[in-house]
């Protein structure tokens, strides 16, 4: 009865994604298999000790990802540990869902089934973004995408059909979530700039790495106690940190904020959203990501500008004159909100 139930919610996950979501099923969770383990694939990541950049592996269709995915947990236990012996930070992680990009009709699995409500519609959503929009060889766009998407979606989702509890308990989760990222961002931050900094010697930039893990972990401890003993993230932190962990969170979070500021740009329109993502997926790579995350300063300076310019005329990017029929649309005037309140 309890498999039933999650089955049956399921269901309605899947409605809400089409109908209000505008989100392609493509017959996907619509079977249910129990793989008889916790996870369906791991993952491993491989970074080297003085750098942030994850190693990346290239494949047909999917073009090149920053990981290596095995169904057997032995196997991806033994290949991390062969690079390990080359020198390189790893890391391997339990992935409990994953998208086939509509190829296939992706199940619902046991691996995440037995999740939390709102954790089961977080995961479906995000792997039905990956149907919708997906670019080769650009790892942190796709998963920050799918990552926005999703806890939009939920949002929405528990909104209308959610419990007050589980709408408390989500916006606890999201909360906690923001102050893990800003933890992370900050060791990120001192850490690409500890790697850069070629003239302290290789030996006090590895001893100094350590030190700036310790107080990541330090941090942690101290929002726990903030929280008053909650939970939600002791597992992440109960590992051992190095660059792959780090690289592995900053690939599928480091976009987030952008495209979540994007979103607010449209007024919450996920139509009008998923036409600009798609314009700046069509983008050189080396130009895609700046761009993106370019809009935090444009909707500081819009104001300023909104003054100088009729409602009529367009707004110009820095030096995206290039934008063509599907550029992001800054016709109008613009109040930023946050996009919760989108």
């Amino acid at each position: 009865p309890a498999v039933k139930n999650r089955l049956l919610y399921v269901l309605q996950i899947r409605h809400f994604a089409r109908q209000s979501l505008g989100l392609p099923l493509h017959e996907n969770y619509r079977d249910y298999a129990n793989l008889h383990r916790s996870s369906v694939v791991w993952n491993v990541f491989a970074a080297r000790p003085l750098s942030l950049t994850l190693k990346r592996w290239c494949f047909p269709i999917a073009g090149c990802v920053a990981y290596r995915g095995y169904f057997a947990k032995t196997r991806a236990y033994r290949y991390a540990q062969h690079l390990k012996k080359q020198g390189y930070d790893v890391f391997v992680g339990g992935v409990p869902a994953y998208a086939t990009l509509g190829y296939l009709h992706d199940p619902v699995l046991n691996t995440f089934l037995g999740d939390s409500r709102a954790a089961i519609a977080h995961i479906i959503f995000h792997e039905l973004s990956h149907d919708l929009i997906y670019v080769p060889n650009a790892t942190t766009f796709n998963e920050s995408f799918a990552d926005t998407v999703a806890a939009v979606g939920v949002q929405r989702f528990l909104r209308d059909k959610g419990a007050p509890a589980e709408q408390s308990a989500y916006a606890k989760q999201s909360r906690e979530r923001a102050q893990v990222a800003g933890l992370m961002d900050a060791c990120r931050a001192r850490l690409t700039l500890l790697y850069q900094n070629h003239l302290m010697p290789r030996a006090e930039r590895l001893r100094e790495k350590e030190r700036d893990y310790q107080r990541l972990r330090a941090g942690f401890a101290g929002l726990v106690k903030h929280w008053h003993g909650s939970e939600g993230f002791k597992a992440f932190f109960d590992r051992r940190f190095n660059n792959a962990v780090l690289g592995a969170y900053v690939s599928y979070e480091g976009l987030v904020p952008a495209f979540r500021r994007l979103l607010a740009l449209e007024n919450g329109n996920l139509p009008v959203f998923f036409r600009v993502v798609r314009w700046y997926g069509r983008l050189p790579p080396s130009l895609r990501d700046r761009a993106l995350k370019s809009r935090h300063n444009l909707v500081s300076r819009l104001p300023t500008l909104q003054k100088t310019q009729t409602q009529r005329r367009a707004v110009r990017m820095d030096r995206l004159d290039i934008m063509g029929p599907q550029r992001p649309g800054l016709t109008r005037t613009i109040k930023h909100r946050t996009h919760d309140q989108a």
